[in-house]
């Protein structure tokens, strides 16, 4: 059974800094392309980045690109998001997802972890 396992959310004051995990079990996790995606509230689904299976290979949305960091330990099958300089628009729940920016929506989710980014 695919099992993915978000943590590190929290509530950070803008321009704070925090790391999510996402510890994978039940598949080969170095052989698949990773990314996170984020739901705002009263908004659908927005991909945010991914990694190749090596951990070679990143992209970012806009909105986030040099802020925030992907990153994998295939050795401990695990996934992170490095978030700094947060915005109160970075206010999501972010998921860890099987597959890359074109085959995310097809992919296995975790439950997902809150950032909630405030004064």
């Amino acid at each position: 059974e695919v099992q993915l396992v978000e943590s590190g959310g929290g509530l950070v004051q803008p321009g704070g800094s925090l790391r999510l995990s996402c510890a994978a079990s039940g598949f080969t996790f170095g052989s698949y392309d990773m990314s996170w995606v984020r739901q705002a509230p009263g908004k659908g689904p927005e991909w945010v980045s991914d990694l190749n299976s090596g951990g070679g290979t990143t992209y970012y949305v806009n909105s986030v690109k040099g802020r925030f960091t992907i990153s994998r330990d295939n050795a401990k099958n695990t996934l992170y998001l490095q978030m700094n300089s947060l915005k109160p628009e970075d206010t999501a729940v972010y998921y860890c997802v099987t597959g890359g920016r074109s085959t995310w929506k097809r992919g296995y989710w975790g439950q997902g972890t809150q950032v909630t980014v405030s004064s």
